[in-house]
């Protein structure tokens, strides 16, 4: 099948019955959520070097980030349940541009720290809600939707950490952050005028939290989540210890500039532009086992091959093979969303998206103190390594 032909066929139901413009809303916000979430592995070096910060200590404010990314999605995905979605991720996106404005100015790395957590937790009240939305507007198409969002967050991954970059290199880096924060206020209107108040979630009249969590457990109990979750957890602490280093690996440990490896950087996000919608279609046409191990199979490859190639092509091919682990997203999501009941949707997603990815945050640090033990290369190998188990519990878990 030409996968252009099944991008346009997918594009045009997407936007049918008026859910278009909702649609285009939640990803282009979405989009510049995860632009200011990856423009932090591009500005790293030059926050090491005006804050003093060493490997580990770097390491530690990428996983401040993606903690406070992960802890509000359990409360995000309550209130999903119990209120308005579009409320919710409205007030996440404000929250952001708040904890952005806060570390341009930040004075001190205390407050540095302070405010990144900000941004995450702002972050964070948007992914949950943003499914449960998708998941009523889209009954019969979710892993399409949430591919062409999360599509659309690898374009502003794509096309917001070289702007800024370049940005930071012209003016300052405070002037490559900031630039994001007009965007992200635009957003947070635009979500409250054009998404539908109410959707297909719990209304605060409905059933009581107690009744949720009953749900919640007992889908738990029924699905083997828990074994999935584990496997999601996995998959997080190998992609954020990836990214989160993978611009400073090229600059310190390949003969590359920080301007190549900003480019590189943005071509991992660029594969996934693609790569995201063909899974998302893939899980709703042959389901999650094979889609899943497409997906997985490049970055083992690509990951132990790394640390050995010094070449600009050959880390051109690795990092495209690396980047169709970013598909996983949409096939996964999509999976989790049907595993749960409507009443328990967003609270179960709560649950699981946040104790995966709290755990997964201690990934950037830890490979951080890796990297400064003199251990960058090694740390790809043990990545790759991970990248194979997740693989053979996929087949494992789809096959029970």
């Amino acid at each position: 099948m030409n996968p252009l032909t099944t991008i346009r066929r997918e594009a045009r139901a997407l936007w049918s019955d008026g859910r278009g413009p909702s649609l285009g809303t939640i990803a282009g916000t979405w989009g510049l959520l995860l632009g200011v979430r990856m423009i932090y592995p591009v500005l790293l070096p030059i926050l090491r070097e005006d804050f003093g910060l060493s490997l580990s200590v770097a390491g530690l404010l990428v996983t401040i980030l993606w903690l406070g990314s992960a802890l509000g999605q359990l409360p995000s995905g309550m209130l999903a349940d119990r209120f308005s979605e579009r409320s919710v991720i409205a007030v996440g996106t404000l929250v952001a541009a708040v904890g952005v404005s806060a570390v341009v100015i930040a004075p001190t790395a205390a407050v540095l720290f302070g405010a990144t957590a900000l941004v995450g937790l702002g972050q964070s009240l948007y992914p949950i809600a943003r499914i449960t939305i998708l998941t009523d507007l889209y009954p019969d198409r979710i892993g399409s939707a949430l591919g062409v969002t999360m599509a659309t967050g690898d374009l502003g991954q794509t096309i917001f950490p070289p702007l800024a970059g370049a940005v930071a290199a012209a003016v300052a880096w405070q002037a490559g952050l900031g630039m994001m924060v007009p965007g992200l206020l635009l957003g947070g209107v635009a979500l409250v005028v054009v998404l539908p108040g109410e959707t297909g979630s719990t209304g605060p009249g409905d059933d009581s939290a107690s009744s949720s969590l009953r749900e919640v457990f007992r889908d738990l109990r029924e699905g083997d989540i828990l074994f999935f979750a584990f496997i999601l957890f996995l998959y997080i602490l190998v992609w954020q210890s990836f990214t989160s280093f993978y611009p400073t690996y090229l600059t310190e440990q390949k003969p590359l500039s920080e301007t190549t490896a900003g480019l590189l950087f943005s071509l991992f996000f660029a594969v996934g532009v693609v790569v995201k919608p063909l899974a998302g279609a893939a899980y709703d046409r042959i389901g999650p086992r094979w889609s899943l191990v497409a997906v997985l199979s490049g970055p083992v490859i690509g990951l132990a091959l790394l640390p050995v190639v010094d070449s600009l092509a050959g880390i051109v091919v690795i990092t495209a093979l690396v980047s169709t682990m970013l598909g996983s997203g949409a096939i996964t999501q999509s999976f989790l969303s049907e595993a749960f009941s409507e009443e328990a949707r967003g609270t179960g997603l709560g649950i699981v998206r946040t104790t995966a990815a709290t755990l997964g945050a201690a990934g950037p640090v830890l490979f951080g103190m890796i990297a400064d033990r003199g251990f960058f290369d090694e740390g790809y190998f043990l990545l790759a390594g991970l990248m194979a188990v997740i693989v053979v519990l996929t087949f494992r878990f789809f096959d029970a």
